[in-house]
């Protein structure tokens, strides 16, 4: 990984690992409002999903989503890896392919040289052909914080779009990165986090989920989300509040780095990880063997986390082998759907 030659990450105040307005926040503001209705609109602001899916026809159906935010590491051409990765990864989670994006950038050139907007766009187009999808256009704006992503269109057959509202009973629940990103960027921010750390959580951040998604896609997965700044609890919640199940999760089998865990019981937590505890945490029951800094990162706002899958339980081994073969090696078994207590998700 090439040394930066500026601090993308001191352009923007306290900028870290992605953040964004809580659920609470985001309901409140949303209350009320007189959304427009159309009978092909499958998915929209009604429920909370990763992204929209509206009908073109029978056997064919948009995924669209928008995603950007301020840079957390302060190589540009990286940056634009792991932004492009994180808008992307909303398609793959509703079992979509992404075709088409469009760049959105907030730059300030005044104080950041155009080059650096150049390695920025590059890396995102480095991401984009990986995907096989298309940039069509964008907007950019002059604004005192960096700021960059994609709006992201894709396709998806009208009966084959997973979302996070159908869990069921038995299934078990598998997660396909690692969590702790947001303690990591926090360290690596504080100057405490060496090269290798900050390169390997650079690349995951960076790494699509298009292979996981092409594997999901042979099995009996019957919800699925993708795990960014709600944290791996937040978005669980998502999918547990509303469906008539409870959710167990084995507490040691989640991926957590070890220095993510270190720096945690350090105290270098991420606000956005306090966010989601406050808004969330009352859905979760803590286990007396479940230590503090284990709570906090699996409250911890995730960039471009993995996807988190509902699967059949009888299909639970096939699809770890094939995401193992297909590359995919961090995924992990990490509990399962059970029939109560309702709403209530118990961590081990």
């Amino acid at each position: 990984m090439n040394q930066p030659q500026i601090r993308l990450t001191q352009t923007v105040k306290g900028a870290g690992c992605a953040a964004k307005l809580g659920p609470g926040d985001l309901d409140r503001a949303l209350c009320g409002l007189d959304l427009p209705v159309d009978d092909n609109l499958i998915v929209g602001l009604e429920r909370a999903d990763d992204a929209g899916v509206y009908r073109l026809s029978d056997d064919l159906a948009l995924v669209q989503t928008i995603d950007f935010f301020p840079p957390m590491v302060d190589d540009p051409f990286w940056f634009g890896q792991i932004a492009a990765a994180n808008a992307l990864s909303d398609i793959y989670a509703m079992g979509g392919t992404p075709k088409t994006a469009m760049n959105v950038v907030a730059f300030p050139a005044k104080t950041l040289d155009i080059s650096v907007l150049r390695a920025m766009i590059e890396g995102g187009l480095a991401v984009m052909r990986e995907a096989g999808v298309v940039l069509v256009g964008g907007h950019t704006v002059e604004d005192a914080e960096l700021k960059y992503g994609l709006s992201v269109t894709g396709f998806v057959h009208p009966r084959r779009i997973l979302t996070k509202r159908h869990l069921q009973a038995g299934d078990r629940l598998i997660l396909t990165k690692p969590l702790g990103v947001g303690i990591i960027c926090t360290a690596i921010k504080a100057g405490l986090a060496g090269p290798e750390v900050t390169e390997r959580v650079t690349r995951q951040m960076a790494a699509l989920n298009r292979d996981p998604a092409l594997v999901m896609a042979d099995f009996p997965v019957h919800a699925c989300t993708d795990v960014t700044g709600f944290g791996f609890l937040g978005h669980l919640a998502e999918m547990v509040v509303g469906s008539g199940h409870g959710v167990r999760i084995e507490s040691a089998a989640v991926p957590v780095p070890g220095e993510a865990l270190e720096w945690a019981g350090m105290g270098l937590i991420p606000a956005g990880a306090y966010n989601n505890k406050k808004f969330r945490g009352p859905f979760v029951d803590f286990g007396p063997r479940v230590s503090q800094r284990l709570q906090d990162a699996l409250f911890d706002p995730q960039t471009s986390g993995g996807l988190l899958l509902s699967v059949a339980a009888e299909a639970t081994a096939g699809l770890l082998a094939a995401l193992r073969e297909r590359g995919v090696e961090g995924a992990a078994l990490v509990g399962e759907v059970t029939p109560g207590p309702s709403e209530r998700i118990v961590v081990e």
